[in-house]
């Protein structure tokens, strides 16, 4: 549905500033809560990050491809009354993830333990064996920690956190909060592929490992706790979250670009369009990246809301390819990582904003993993880092040949090759999300105290909420999702509850006021 489709001077509860899944987990649980709610997105379809692209064997994930933490995608569904398996079907992947290195060595990692060990034991002996051991725990500790006070809480504090650390005399020396991820893991692994291996999940969020903190290594239990895949592609969530708000009453129009948020008295009132068209609502929810409010390409009065966005660090990018092709060479998982044999350069450059020639390469097999055989024609997503803009883009005869002469030379070769209209680089990223600087996971991790200076579902102008990977509790499928509860349960407080300052904080981190208008719900726990 275009813009032509709506009225201008029809009102609504709640107005959604982007369908992102931030966006579309806030309108089906706003609208199954019987707010009116309206979404305006600019693109043609909804999805945001989560998005696809066509091709002869169908269409192709172009974004996320990693589903962890089903608890909270599990408590999304119960919120709204819905079985999540009448609308998706989900694979788990007993296989988290493939490895390749340069000198030939491969290493498989399983969600059972024993699998793991065993693999671990032919990779690198028990030495490897019990330094993962060793690790595993760290993760698992900081993780538990981390999970309540902070990730699925709505306003996490230091305050909260230094009670869970006094209650844990261990987990300050678990968090390393003077070494980074890199010197962490060097420090815990003999092996050097194994902290190469674990050094990646910095990039999960979109940061170096050399820049991380050490804190980031819980991220390994997110993906040890279980991994699934959505088949189809993940792109099929957000389809399905579109239909369960559509259902609920929710109005969906597309290709409508939003060029300010309008602010009258203090507060938010509405929308106007590129077009010049205005749109009013009692609330607006923002889905999209904080910097651009932060830097005004929303509006003056609307800066307020992205805090320290504008100026804060950026996370990376991505060089990304979505095609369909024939493939040749070394055994695939659904995941699989190839690794360049030093992880450290690669690194080094992004951060001086250019690329090496041959980077260690992320390669979803989309029709890999379930419980049939891949077709003949298969979908791949392919994802290099890259710096996020001002750094130059490389031309697509650049972009193919790094990527597909490095997965050349780990003994794998598609046919056919993949043309320019199957990549996204950091430019195409800007051009898709304004302001962005192309960069994926909003701004930068790269700060011990990073999960508390995201800005949260509250905005400081009254009416305006935040959601999305670019507000707390950060970037990823989950917290998106979780950052879309958290909106959701503010604006219904705020609704119910015109003094703020009255509310009492529930031990989840929102407020009793919040938790009863959501109907008394809370997210399960990841763990």
């Amino acid at each position: 549905m275009t813009p032509s489709g709506f009225s201008a001077h029809q009102g609504c509860d709640v107005l959604i500033v982007g369908a992102g899944i931030g966006g579309l987990a806030a309108a089906a649980r706003l609208a199954h809560a019987g707010l009116r709610i309206t979404v305006v997105e600019r693109a043609a379809r909804s999805g945001g990050k989560m998005r696809c692209l066509p091709s002869p064997a169908g269409p192709v994930d172009a974004g996320p491809t990693v589903l962890t933490l089903r608890p909270v995608l599990d408590d999304l569904f119960n919120s709204l009354d819905e079985r999540l398996d009448a609308h998706l079907e989900l694979i788990r992947q007993p296989l988290i993830a493939r490895h390749f290195w340069p000198d030939g060595s491969r290493l498989d990692l399983f969600d059972s333990e024993p699998e793991t060990l065993e693999a671990l034991r032919a990779f690198g002996g028990a030495r490897a064996v019990a330094q993962f051991r060793a690790f595993c725990d760290r993760a698992r500790a900081l993780f538990e920690a981390f999970d309540g006070p902070v990730m699925r809480a709505a306003n996490p504090s230091l305050a909260g956190l230094a009670g869970q650390t006094l209650r844990a005399p261990g987990l300050l020396r678990q968090m390393a909060p003077h070494r980074s991820l890199a010197a962490l893991l060097d420090r815990t692994f003999d092996d050097p592929r194994l902290a190469q291996l674990f050094e990646r999940y910095a990039t999960y969020v979109g940061a170096s490992p050399y820049r991380a903190p050490a804190l980031l290594s819980l991220i390994w239990q997110a993906e040890y706790a279980g991994v699934w895949k959505i088949a189809g592609g993940m792109h099929r969530l957000a389809r399905a979250l579109e239909r369960i708000a559509r259902a609920r009453g929710a109005r969906f129009h597309h290709n409508a670009h939003v060029a300010r948020i309008d602010i009258s008295d203090g507060r938010a009132r509405g929308v106007t369009l590129a077009d010049g068209r205005t749109l009013r609502a009692e609330r607006v929810l923002f889905n999209g990246d904080p910097r651009a409010l932060a830097t005004g390409a929303l509006g003056p009065e609307a800066v307020p809301a992205g805090g320290q966005s504008g100026k804060r660090q950026r996370s990376l990018s991505a060089q990304v390819w979505a095609f369909a092709a024939r493939v040749r060479g070394v055994d695939l998982a659904h995941h699989n990582v190839f690794f360049r044999a030093d992880s450290k350069p690669e690194f080094d450059a992004l951060e001086r904003g250019v690329l090496v020639p041959d980077p260690t390469l992320y390669l979803c097999a989309m029709d890999r993993g379930g419980p049939a055989p891949p077709p003949d024609l298969e979908r791949f997503e392919i994802i290099a880092n890259a710096p996020p803009l001002p750094a130059p883009d490389q031309e697509p005869d650049q972009c193919r040949t790094r990527c597909f002469d490095t997965l050349a030379r780990a003994g794998l070769r598609f046919a056919p090759m993949p043309g320019p209209q199957s990549l996204t680089t950091p430019t195409g990223f800007e051009s898709l999300f304004p302001a962005s600087q192309g960069a994926l996971y909003g701004q930068s991790p790269e700060a011990l105290m990073a999960a508390f200076q995201r800005p949260k579902a509250r905005s400081p102008v009254p009416g305006l909420y935040l959601a999305g990977g670019g507000a707390h509790p950060g970037a990823g499928v989950p917290m998106a999702m979780l950052s879309a509860r958290h909106a959701a349960e503010a604006i219904l407080s705020d609704r119910t509850s015109p003094s703020p300052s009255r509310r009492t904080a529930t031990p989840g981190g929102t407020s009793t006021a919040s938790a009863t208008a959501a109907g008394g719900r809370s997210a399960s726990s990841p763990s």
